[in-house]
C-alpha cells in the first residue's frame, strides 16, 4: 500500500475571527490524516490564536510590519520541513467538502505536478458579480496544464491562486520559493516558474472552497491599481506569456452577458465596476512617478510600501 503523501495546511492569520470558526470546522471535518497544521499570524487582537490553538495549530507570531504575501508564505513552507505537500488557505475560505484536501492532493500523482489549485464556489450569499466571478476563474472541468498549451492559454496559463492550493514542497524550493519583493502574485509568480521549470499545473476542480469578496468600487480600483503594479514589477511574464488584454475582454463581456441574463438591476454597478478597474490598473501604471504617500492611499496593499 502506498503511504500517504505528509501534508502541512499552512494559514496566514490577521484578526480571522469573521469566517474563522468555519473555516476551522471545515478543516476538522476533512477525511485526509496526517496533516501538520501551522498559522502564522500577524497581530491579531481577537481570538484567531486562541481558537487556532485549540483545533491543533501550531502558531508562530510575527508583528503587522513583517507581513508580506511572499515572505510570510515562504516562512510558512520553513516551517513546515518533513512534509511533501504544502496546503495553502487564506484565513476566510471555507472547505466545502470534507473530501477537498483529499481531491487536491491526488493532482500529485503526477510526478511533473508541482502545483495545484482548487475550485472557490461563491459564498451562499453573495450577489451576482461576485458569483460571476468565481464561476468565470473556476469552472466545473478540471484541467492540467504545461507549457505546450501556452500557444491556447496565453497569459491565463499561470493563473492560480493560495486561498487554496498546493505545492510539491521539493519543486517550490528548487524555483527558488516564494518572492518577496512583488506586492501581490506570489502563486502566479511560483506558478509560472515552475512551467517554465518543466513542470504541470493542475486545476481541481472537485477541491472546493467557499470564498468570494463583495468590493467596493473604491476597493476594485485599489486592487486593480496594484494588480497594474504587479504587472509593472514582474514584466518578463508579460515577455514570456503575451499580455493579459485578450483576458480582461473576455471577462467584461462575459459579465455583461450574466448581469443582464441574471441580476439586471446589478447593469449599473458592473459598469462601475470596470470602470473603476480600468482606471485603477490605467493609474496603477505611473506609480513609480507618484508620490510613495499617494502610492500607499491608492494601494490596496499599503502595508507593502513600508519598505520604500
Amino acid at each position: 500500500m502506498t503511504q500517504q503523501p505528509t501534508i502541512a495546511l499552512l494559514i496566514p492569520t490577521l484578526n480571522a475571527s469573521k469566517n474563522w470558526m468555519s473555516v476551522l470546522n471545515s478543516i476538522n471535518e476533512q477525511t485526509y490524516n496526517n496533516i501538520k497544521k501551522i498559522i502564522i499570524d500577524s497581530g491579531s487582537t481577537d481570538d484567531t490564536i486562541i481558537l487556532a490553538k485549540k483545533n491543533g495549530f501550531l502558531v508562530n507570531q510575527i508583528s503587522s510590519s513583517e507581513f508580506n504575501h511572499g515572505a510570510t508564505r515562504q516562512l510558512l513552507v520553513d516551517l513546515s520541513e518533513d512534509t511533501d505537500i504544502c496546503v495553502f488557505l487564506t484565513q476566510d475560505a471555507i472547505l466545502a467538502s470534507p473530501d477537498s484536501i483529499a481531491n487536491i492532493i491526488k493532482a500529485f500523482d503526477d510526478p511533473q505536478v508541482g502545483i495545484a489549485y482548487g475550485r472557490q464556489l461563491p459564498h451562499k450569499n453573495a450577489k451576482a458579480l461576485e458569483t460571476h466571478a468565481r464561476l468565470f476563474n473556476y469552472p466545473d472541468s478540471p484541467e492540467v496544464v504545461s507549457m505546450n498549451d501556452l500557444n491556447k492559454k496565453g497569459f491565463k496559463i499561470f493563473f492560480c491562486s493560495n486561498s487554496f492550493s498546493a505545492y510539491r514542497r521539493s519543486t517550490l524550493q528548487s524555483v527558488g520559493g516564494f518572492p518577496t519583493d512583488s506586492i501581490m502574485g506570489e502563486d502566479a509568480i511560483v506558478a509560472a516558474k515552475m512551467l517554465i521549470a518543466g513542470y504541470k499545473k493542475a486545476y481541481v476542480a472537485d477541491a472546493t472552497v467557499y470564498h468570494s469578496h463583495s468590493y467596493t468600487l473604491s476597493e476594485e480600483f485599489k486592487r486593480y491599481f496594484d494588480t497594474r503594479v504587479f504587472h509593472e514589477q514582474n514584466k518578463w511574464l508579460i515577455d514570456d506569456f503575451g499580455k493579459p488584454t485578450g483576458e480582461g475582454f473576455k471577462f467584461i463581456k462575459s459579465e455583461l452577458l450574466y448581469i443582464i441574463k441574471h441580476d439586471k438591476i446589478r447593469i449599473v454597478k458592473s459598469i462601475s465596476s470596470i470602470f473603476a478597474k480600468w482606471l485603477g490598473y490605467n493609474s496603477g501604471g505611473f506609480f513609480k512617478k507618484m508620490p510613495k504617500s499617494l502610492v500607499k492611499k491608492l494601494s490596496m496593499h499599503s502595508f507593502y510600501w513600508k519598505q520604500y
